[in-house]
C-alpha cells in the first residue's frame, strides 16, 4: 500500500515543477512517480477512450521524448526509449 499510495500521489508531477498536487522539481519527485509518469502517459495515449482513439505506438513514443526535460525525467526517457519495442511487442 506504500507504494500504491507514492504512485498515485506522485505520478501527475513534472520534471519541470509544472504538475500537480505539489509542483515538485526534478528529483524531488520520488523516482517511483517519476516512472509511473511515463508508464501512464504511454497507455492513455495508447489506449482508446470514449474522448478520443488510441495512438499507434511510435507516436506515443515520439510523444514522450518531445516531453523529455519538461513532462519528463531525461535520463528515464533515454531508458524508455530502449526499451519501447517491448512494449509495442506485447500490445494488445
Amino acid at each position: 500500500m506504500k507504494y500504491a499510495e507514492l504512485f498515485a500521489r506522485t505520478h501527475h508531477e513534472r520534471w519541470d515543477g509544472k504538475g500537480y498536487p505539489a509542483g515538485t522539481v526534478g528529483e524531488e519527485t520520488p523516482l517511483p512517480g517519476r516512472m509511473m509518469a511515463i508508464v501512464d502517459v504511454y497507455d492513455a495515449l495508447v489506449s482508446d477512450r470514449p474522448y478520443k482513439k488510441s495512438f499507434s505506438h511510435e507516436e506515443a513514443v515520439a510523444i514522450i521524448v518531445e516531453g523529455s526535460g519538461t513532462q519528463f525525467d531525461p535520463q528515464l526517457v533515454e531508458i524508455f526509449r530502449s526499451v519501447a519495442q517491448k512494449f509495442k511487442d506485447h500490445s494488445r
